[in-house]
């Protein structure tokens, strides 16, 4: 079985009525996945991830990539710890052999989740985008 991922989703942008608390939120997430952002007084930032204050907030499904089981419990920890809330405790699920996550609310009400979707090769650790320079 092959999964190909990573080619869908160019960005995502949430918008927040509470940058403080959003920040917060997924900063204590990323921290335990090792994925670096940038959060300032208008804007959280990783990789294709975008959140900002907005007139009326988002919901929406979004998963994280964990590399093992504990991180997926690690990550579920740090988000309750940051003000989550339960929205299902990491265990394993029938989508797939080996589909191990935990659910949980972001201050907006976003069903977030840190999934690992159990052992597999993987052809590269990240996409690598070059741009070219106008001549």
């Amino acid at each position: 079985m092959e999964l190909h991922t990573g080619r869908l989703i160019d960005h995502i942008h949430l918008r927040t009525q509470d940058l403080k608390a959003a920040s917060r939120f997924y900063g204590a997430i990323l921290d335990v996945l090792g994925i670096p952002y940038v959060a300032d007084d208008t804007h959280f930032q990783a990789d294709e991830l975008w959140i900002d204050v907005g007139g009326q907030h988002s919901h929406v499904h979004l998963a994280f990539q964990a590399r093992d089981r504990a991180t997926v419990d690690a990550a579920y920890e740090a988000a309750i710890a940051a003000g989550g809330k339960d929205n299902g405790p990491p265990g394993e699920r029938s989508y797939h052999p080996g589909y191990y996550a935990g659910f949980f609310l972001d201050p907006d009400g976003n069903n977030i989740e840190a999934v690992f979707h159990g052992p597999a090769d993987r052809s590269a650790d990240s996409v690598t985008i070059t741009f070219e320079m106008p001549k």
